[in-house]
């Protein structure tokens, strides 16, 4: 028993500081749907400029991405999301917009970062959700 308390009290203290929650939805306006099976890159700014890839994901039937993965390595900064538009609605698509990057900044690391992309035949818009 004292080694299971123990446990837990070694990793409640070495569990790292709270981590920005970053999620997307693909709304396909011009259908009334959600975007599914859109490919979606989460990548973070460098300190020289550069960036850096921190996650990949799919959006589901509902055209969401809930999560990118480990939280954790989410931190103050500049991040992009990159929607591959290349094959969507489906794999004959040849749409106006193959590809949307959305470039946003985190600046509080308890906060939910909800970038959702509107996207219509020759248009797109974005917003900051909850």
């Amino acid at each position: 028993m004292k080694a299971i308390a123990l446990a837990l009290l070694l990793g409640a203290v070495a569990t790292p500081a709270a981590a920005a929650d970053i999620s997307t939805h693909v709304l396909d306006l011009a259908r009334g749907v959600g975007g599914k099976a859109v490919p979606v890159t989460l990548s973070k700014r460098a300190d020289d400029g550069r960036w850096q890839k921190v996650g990949t994901a799919t959006t589901d039937a509902d055209g969401r991405v809930r999560s990118f993965g480990d939280t954790k390595s989410f931190d103050t900064g500049i991040y992009k999301l990159q929607f591959d538009m290349s094959r969507y609605p489906d794999a004959s698509a040849s749409p106006f917009f193959p590809e949307i990057t959305l470039t946003f900044r985190v600046i509080d690391t308890a906060g939910h970062y909800h970038v959702p992309v509107v996207v219509s035949p020759y248009g797109y818009s974005t917003y900051r959700g909850n």
